[in-house]
């Protein structure tokens, strides 16, 4: 399979809601998981792979000289590029595109806060987007959701049918990547419809290109606090072990 794909792993936010749970001031994408950094387990899910090109990672700028002097090795073995983000996601996500291979014709993001993915998860986005130039993870709501007012009273109960929650990797078409962002860039104040930028598929949404979504699992869990760090060491451990399982590293 040709190695087509750039997968960008967005690592720059300030963990404030890891570190006030018990983390010991630590940022969530630098703790050990089961005995590998977190961002690095995630990085081990594409860095393997056949179809993957390049990975970039980016960062805080006030974790550079830590970063480097604690991964420096690691990056290079292991081939993995790094840039400077922003305070907003959107900020690294446009300066990690900057530095996207020009062979690269597909670019995913993954958070590196998300650890739990799957291959099989990975396979099926990336196939997805082939075919329809733009794909995400999601997952089913399941649990009734009900629209409250600020002073914490029910307003109404929402229709859930029609509902998922978004997870990563989500993956694109690079071009039109590109060019929503561009568009987005030069036309918004950081929102989009009054909402705030939270993930890529809403900005190629914005740009007017259907998103295709794949289904996903509970497991694929975004680590925000350090109990989801312990739910995703049982999910890790869970997991039979083995280089095509997960990753290819042994803890």
């Amino acid at each position: 399979m040709m190695a087509d794909f750039t997968v960008i792993l967005p690592a720059a936010g300030q963990s404030r809601r890891f570190q006030t749970s018990g983390s010991a001031g630590q940022k969530k994408v630098f703790v050990s998981l089961n005995g590998r950094p977190v961002w690095l387990r995630t990085a081990d899910l594409f860095r393997d792979r056949s179809d993957v090109r390049q990975v970039i990672v980016a960062i805080a700028a006030d974790d550079q000289e830590y970063f480097v002097d604690r991964f420096g090795s690691d990056l290079a073995v292991l081939g993995i590029d790094w840039v400077v983000g922003g305070s907003e996601r959107h900020d690294s996500i446009q300066q990690a595109l900057a530095r996207v291979d020009a062979r690269s014709r597909w670019v995913a993001i993954h958070d590196a806060a998300r650890p739990c993915a799957t291959r099989k998860d990975v396979d099926q986005v990336f196939a997805a987007a082939r075919s329809t130039g733009a794909a995400i993870l999601a997952e089913r709501v399941h649990s009734t959701l009900k629209a409250v007012s600020s002073d914490h009273l029910v307003e109404r109960t929402v229709d859930r049918r029609h509902l998922w929650l978004a997870q990563t990797p989500q993956a694109f078409e690079k071009q039109l990547l590109v060019a929503a962002y561009e568009r987005w860039a030069t036309s918004s104040d950081g929102r989009l419809g009054g909402m705030p930028v939270t993930d890529d598929s809403q900005v190629v949404e914005a740009a007017g290109h259907p998103v295709t979504v794949v289904n996903g699992s509970g497991q694929n869990i975004k680590i925000t606090t350090a109990e989801d760090l312990k739910l995703a060491e049982a999910i890790l451990k869970s997991r039979p072990s083995g280089p095509n399982l997960f990753h290819p590293f042994a803890d």
